[in-house]
């Protein structure tokens, strides 16, 4: 059964990113130094270009890698960086192929604790301590994967009603709160500075 997200703020984008675990790792992964609505519409713009309907691990781990990268470089671009996104695509995508057979969702499905999908998202290629707690947030959240613990193994990100990151975004309105907290965020860095 699909989920109803708005991560990416554009319907045909967010409905993959609803059906697709390998889509939602995907966006996930190219969510930094882009607008989190760009990062999300990502594997909607790689699925399109690949002329299919959702994305395939295997395809794109076997993708040539010159092929792939301007593939994410054509305008627009899926990335302000689409060459070192497309590596690290194609990494995520064959660590998948490697130790999950390609199937994304079956690095939470069956997951018995928040510690261990904390562990198994920050062994994720491309993915440290905050995108893994960010995006093990968003599963619980958003997705309804809440093995035991899910919220502790989350820190900040998993508390109810913050507005930290994308794990809180469900419209509009709640991703202006997300952005007002970034921005307070990086005023306090640089006052602190």
């Amino acid at each position: 059964m699909a989920t109803k997200v708005h991560l990416a703020q554009r319907p045909e984008a967010d409905e993959l990113l609803g059906r697709s675990p390998l889509a939602a790792l995907v966006g996930m992964l190219l969510d930094q130094q882009i607008p989190m609505e760009w990062a999300f519409s990502g594997p909607y713009t790689i699925a399109q270009r690949l002329g299919a309907d959702d994305l395939d691990a295997h395809e794109i781990a076997a993708c040539d890698p010159e092929r792939f990268a301007a593939l994410l470089s054509e305008k627009p671009a899926v990335h302000r960086y689409p060459g070192s996104m497309a590596k690290r695509v194609q990494q995520l995508c064959r660590y998948l192929v490697e130790n999950y057979d390609g199937d994304a969702e079956r690095v939470w499905k069956g997951v018995d604790s928040g510690k261990e999908l904390f562990k198994r998202l920050n062994a994720l290629p491309g993915f440290g301590k905050q995108k893994a707690q960010i995006f093990l947030a968003l599963l619980g959240k958003q997705y309804g994967v809440r093995p035991d613990g899910w919220r502790e193994a989350a820190g900040a990100y998993g508390d109810e009603g913050s507005h930290r990151s994308v794990a809180d975004i469900t419209g509009p309105e709640s991703l202006a709160k997300v952005r007002a907290f970034k921005q307070e965020q990086k005023a306090a860095a640089k006052a602190a500075k």
